[in-house]
């Protein structure tokens, strides 16, 4: 009799220890696709809004210069509009995904295209503060390249793709070539 209990008691002890086996091997197994998810999630997140931040910003080079040259048409607006929303609606998704090391960047260049934004609505409607002008709007807005391309370091640094810190890359953006296209006509009248 004890030997069969013996027997009985040792199989289930067996049986227990391979169920735990198991389930530790599904739970490792689960933990290791949420983590690929999570990934996924981020890199997809991080793209659509290094993106839509570029656009942002782009957008408004091109509203300064549709100013400058001519009459906004409704399509010009709109076109700004669009581009501001796609942003919008990106940023309220990464703080709710990203870590803070990324939000921090992110929330640099968020604040900079919006004070870019109010500039460039004021100018449009011919509203400005006291200082801003074409230049001052452009100086602003092409000094947003700057915190996008640190926020682009931040996220690729969370996504483990940060290459070797030495190697910068270039901005294509000519400061030069902007300052001259918003040149202030009374800096140009003093030379």
């Amino acid at each position: 009799m004890a030997g069969v209990a013996g027997t009985l008691g040792g199989a289930l002890l067996t049986q227990q220890g391979a169920e735990r086996a198991k389930r530790r091997e599904l739970e490792m197994t689960q933990a290791i696709q949420e983590a690929r998810e999570n990934r996924e999630l981020r890199r997809r997140c991080y793209s659509e809004l290094h993106r839509d931040a570029r656009q942002f910003c782009t957008a408004l080079s091109r509203h300064l210069y549709v100013l400058r040259d001519r009459a906004l048409g409704d399509e010009d607006i709109q076109a700004l509009e669009v581009a501001k929303d796609a942003h919008r609606d990106r940023w309220s998704e990464a703080l709710m995904i990203a870590p803070d090391t990324v939000i921090a960047p992110a929330g640099e260049v968020n604040g900079a295209l919006t004070l870019v934004y109010g500039q460039v609505k004021r100018l449009e409607q011919g509203n400005p503060r006291p200082g801003e002008s074409m230049r001052s709007a452009a100086e602003a807005q092409h000094g947003v390249w700057t915190l996008i391309a640190a926020m682009r370091e931040a996220m690729r640094r969370d996504l483990g793709v940060a290459g070797d810190p030495g190697v910068r890359l270039r901005s294509s953006q000519d400061a030069d070539a902007l300052l001259r296209d918003f040149a202030d006509p009374s800096e140009d009248a003093g030379a």
